[in-house]
């Protein structure tokens, strides 16, 4: 689909490598530029227990969720040669991918003005923490409780907590792939190359929705609620059964609610002053949070799911990961073998031809380095060498 598009990732961690492989998926060529002075992108080397690759490999679980697909070329950006390189990539390329801290691009020669003075028709993914004129660097922990979200999540009574998942950099991640396809489309239209910043913060926020209007409109300040849903009930907790695992409801309209009063064999629920419409069970939620634990507790969770499903109620079981993955729908979404590292799709849609991507294994540290110099920018093997030998790349 993008099979002509070349792409440069200058960038490192979640939001901006998970948009390399975005890419990569559709077709592009993706080239992962990475620091020697660092030995690559920081995710290499965070293991969880369980998880540590060995001794001989460098692609860490984390590192392998958004890294398929790549090549990898060690660049040392801080030498006159090392930037030069850059900028012959640079020339050929579409798309740049960046998270450096404001500021420090530049002293790199790896910001937008350079690089587009090297390729007018450039587009430059910049993800920043707080945007580009701010030059804090941005942590998915931080904005998590800077944009709101940790003092809503947990239970009532709780801390406030951080979600489990790096949940700002993937909404940064969908705001720059959705900024860089639109310029994408506008540069096949005439337009010329250019800058698409997206911060980390202003994704955070972009993704409060409802809890943002729920202050902007009616002046509620949100607060945590455990899983519940602030507008609507039952929707969002989890009620314990016979013989497990929870059940969690979405319960949105009346007539859902009535069904489900059938199913739990208390259809006069549904009429009750306090539980017959969506304003009354929000009012009333500790009641009939009461009243749906009682009746949940009776049944077996395949038994009740069953009914419920039939009666066209949202209702689903809590899982763990072991059990997503048991679901054909899921394993779809995975990428590698039984042999090879892990990782997951970032494309959620159906390809041309319903074809799943067969994407190339997430790179080794270096790993195309002289490849890329040989193959792509014609250096013989001399210069290649004395790049080697002065530390100007490194690789094979």
């Amino acid at each position: 689909m993008l099979n002509d598009l070349l792409v440069l990732e200058l960038a490192s961690v979640l939001a901006g490598p998970s948009v390399g492989q975005f890419f990569a998926e559709l077709g592009a060529t993706v080239i992962k530029v990475e620091n020697p002075r660092t030995g690559g992108d920081v995710t290499r080397r965070w293991t969880a227990p369980d998880t540590n690759p060995s001794e001989e490999d460098d692609r860490s679980a984390y590192f392998c969720c958004c890294n398929h697909g790549k090549q990898s070329i060690a660049l040392d950006l801080s030498t006159d040669a090392g930037r030069d390189v850059l900028h012959e990539l640079a020339r050929e390329a579409d798309v740049v991918l960046a998270s450096y801290r404001p500021g420090t691009a530049n002293a790199l020669g790896a910001d937008y003005d350079t690089l587009s003075d090297v390729n007018s028709e450039l587009l430059y993914g910049h993800v920043t923490g707080y945007g580009p004129e701010r030059t804090r660097a941005g942590y998915d922990a931080v904005i998590q409780a800077e944009s709101g979200f940790m003092h809503m999540n947990g239970p009532p009574d709780g801390p406030p907590t951080k979600l489990p998942v790096a949940l700002m950099d993937v909404l940064a991640a969908h705001q720059l792939k959705e900024g860089l396809l639109v310029a994408l489309l506008r540069r096949e239209r005439g337009s010329e190359g250019t800058y698409v910043p997206v911060s980390l913060f202003q994704a955070a926020v972009s993704g409060l929705a409802n809890q943002a209007t729920n202050w902007l409109g009616a002046g509620h300040s949100p607060q945590r609620m455990g899983s519940a849903h602030p507008n609507i009930a039952p929707y969002g907790t989890p009620y314990d059964t016979a013989d497990g695992p929870p059940i969690v409801l979405a319960v949105g309209t009346d007539r859902q609610f009535r069904a489900l009063c059938d199913v739990l064999d208390r259809p006069n629920l549904a009429d009750a002053p306090n539980f017959a419409t969506n304003e009354q069970r929000v009012a009333h939620r500790d009641a009939l949070d009461r009243t749906l634990e009682e009746r949940f507790a009776q049944y077996r969770t395949e038994t009740l799911l069953d009914a419920l499903h039939e009666r066209t109620i949202p209702a689903g079981v809590v899982r763990d990961v072991p059990a997503v993955f048991e679901q054909p729908a899921a394993r779809q979404m995975t990428l590698g073998t039984q042999n090879e590292p892990a990782g997951l799709r970032q494309t959620a849609f159906p390809h041309p031809g319903d074809k799943v991507p067969a994407l190339a294994q997430p790179p080794h540290y270096a790993e195309h380095t002289q490849t890329i110099l040989r193959t792509r920018l014609g250096y013989p093997d001399d210069r290649i060498e004395a790049f080697m030998g002065d530390g100007t790349v490194e690789g094979r």
